[in-house]
């Protein structure tokens, strides 16, 4: 018995850190219990609507570090238990008779892993005296790889914010309405920045899929809210007589689908095409887009 308990145990240990390489260290990776634990998060918000949604990526990244924590812990507790009581030294006054075995391999795991190193208990077994505190640099490195993840994800979110301002501002001054009537310099060069922008955007939630359970409060600072007018003005473009601006207009348009792409990969698989990406990304971040309609017979090759 003892045996298969620390076999567990170094499976969860395994399992924990297998999460941290995927979502922390691998670019285009994903760890499954950190998304498991980031996707559920977010549900369980949606049934607080749209004040529960505005908290959901702070709550599933909080999820996500605890996953990796309470594996580590629990593996770790496991590889102790079968050496409790006998292969640890107490200071005097306290009685390790008077805790459960599991308890006690659970309170060690944790003060070893937050590296408190309160020293109430350590560990005389020589085998543990090797490896306990290997967990202290996994817990160091655990807290690091936690800290470098966030500073990861707000930069991400900042872009994304930015780009969706840039947006609301181009609609605010009605830029499809004359458009078609800019020099083509202008009109190709902001929709180009537009594209550079976004592809930037795909990148970021490629890389990190929890940035994805993010929202905003306000519609200009949302993507979800802000990219259906993008594609409006990158399929008025395709209607230009310019060829520079249909061009702009087309990698525009390629880019936004790009992005539905990814989406739909790993977020919204029952989305059929572009538009219905765009729309159930709304729905999900409680966004109500309002684009002109689009004009009859616009292009898409």
């Amino acid at each position: 018995m003892s045996v298969l308990q620390v076999v567990a145990g170094v499976v969860l240990i395994v399992m924990g850190l297998d999460e941290v390489f995927h979502t922390v260290l691998h670019p285009t990776g994903r760890g499954r219990l950190s998304h498991l634990a980031a996707s559920s998060t977010w549900g369980l918000t949606s049934r607080f609507g749209r004040r529960g949604r505005t908290v959901a990526g702070p709550l599933a990244a909080v999820a996500v570090v605890t996953v990796w924590a309470v594996l580590q812990i629990a593996g770790w507790a496991l590889v102790y238990l079968p050496f409790v009581p006998d292969g640890f030294a107490y200071n005097e006054g306290i009685d390790p008779e008077s805790y459960p075995a599991i308890v006690e391999a659970l309170y060690f795991s944790t003060v070893n892993m937050s590296t408190l190193g309160l020293g109430d208990v350590y560990p005389v077994d020589p085998w543990l005296r090797v490896f306990a505190p290997l967990q202290g640099l996994i817990g160091f490195a655990l807290l690091t790889a936690a800290v470098a993840w966030f500073l990861q994800l707000y930069p991400d979110l900042g872009r994304r914010r930015t780009l969706a301002l840039r947006i609301a501002l181009i609609q605010r001054a009605d830029t499809a309405g004359h458009l078609l009537n800019m020099e083509s310099a202008t009109s190709s060069g902001l929709l180009d920045s537009l594209t550079a922008d976004l592809a930037q955007s795909r990148v970021d939630v490629w890389q990190n899929s929890e940035s994805y359970y993010f929202t905003e409060a306000e519609p200009t600072a949302s993507l979800a809210a802000q990219l259906p007018y993008a594609l409006h003005l990158a399929k008025l473009a395709r209607r230009s007589s310019d060829r520079t601006v249909r061009n702009s207009g087309q990698m525009l348009e390629e880019a936004i689908d790009d992005f539905a792409d990814v989406l739909r990969d790993r977020f919204m698989r029952s989305a059929s095409d572009t538009d219905a990406v765009l729309r159930e990304y709304a729905r999900q971040h409680r966004q109500r887009p309002t684009v002109p309609e689009e004009p009859a017979g616009s292009p898409r090759d």
